[in-house]
């Protein structure tokens, strides 16, 4: 048995107000304070919310500016390796919405800028930010974590791109939208087709896939499902979240996953 504890964490920030969002942050962590923690994953946007004005003027620096600094001192305190979510940083001219991979010294050890921007339903990403273009994996102390960001978890490839560079885990930290104007129907159907990708992305991969979701009205016109999971390689959900604020923890057992890999070497195939 190889367990690791997971941790993700569900939340609405204040558009714009940094400070209070990483107090908010640190405050769910540390209600599992108690708990084994190999790996936090915080949301997408976790510092600021989705407002232009986090993409236009309040870009981070590449290496995430003191939003991410604080992050380095957050995994120091709790002893654990964090994917930072993302924020948007700012290098040669160019916008990136970054998630960082920091382990449990505080140091920085991958940056991902998200692939797929989301363009659609009210998302305008791609007015402001510039796509990235390289897949890649974390190697923490206790495991193998590619990291995704929100929208590409709607293109299967960007995974199984993933498990070819040797992931066990797979963090997504997201801000899955609906208008806030869908009926309460679609919005709930919405939620269930979410679930199902979290699961089917899992089960395809035969990884532990997280997602760490915004939840609650994200500006006037687009609401955050939450919903955040974390699930096992075989699609079964280990840990759920709802539609309010909350961490979600798992002990996972990383036997299942090298196992599987051992039996279904999917990441062989084309």
């Amino acid at each position: 048995m190889e367990k690791a504890g997971i941790l993700s964490v569900q939340y609405n920030p204040i558009l714009g107000d940094k400070k209070g969002n990483l107090e908010k942050a640190e405050e769910i962590i540390h209600q599992f304070s108690d708990s084994k923690l190999d790996l936090v994953v915080l949301p997408e946007f976790f510092s600021t919310g989705i407002c232009d004005k986090a993409f236009i003027q309040d870009a981070e620096d590449e290496n995430g500016s003191d939003v991410i600094k604080e992050i380095q001192e957050i995994a120091k305190r709790y002893n654990t390796n964090i994917i930072s979510g993302s924020v948007i940083t700012l290098k040669d001219g160019k916008r990136y919405n970054t998630s960082f991979a920091i382990n449990r010294n505080g140091e920085i050890i991958a940056k991902y800028n998200k692939i797929h921007l989301y363009n659609f339903a009210g998302g305008n990403e791609d007015k402001y930010l510039t796509p990235g273009n390289e897949i890649v994996v974390a190697d923490f102390d206790f495991a193998k974590v590619g990291m995704s960001i929100c929208f590409d978890i709607k293109f299967p490839m960007h995974y199984k791109k993933l498990i070819k560079s040797g992931a066990e885990i797979i963090a997504s930290p997201s801000a899955m939208p609906v208008l806030s104007a869908f009926s309460e129907k679609v919005k709930s159907d919405f939620i269930k087709t979410w679930q199902g990708m979290n699961m089917t992305r899992a089960a395809e991969t035969l990884t532990y896939f997280i997602t760490s979701n915004l939840v609650g009205p994200a500006d006037k016109t687009l609401y955050c499902i939450g919903n955040s999971m974390i699930t096992d390689p075989l699609g079964a959900v280990v840990a759920g979240a709802d539609t309010y604020e909350s961490g979600i923890y798992g002990e996972i057992d990383l036997s299942v996953v090298r196992d599987f890999k051992r039996l279904y070497p999917i990441y062989d195939m084309d």
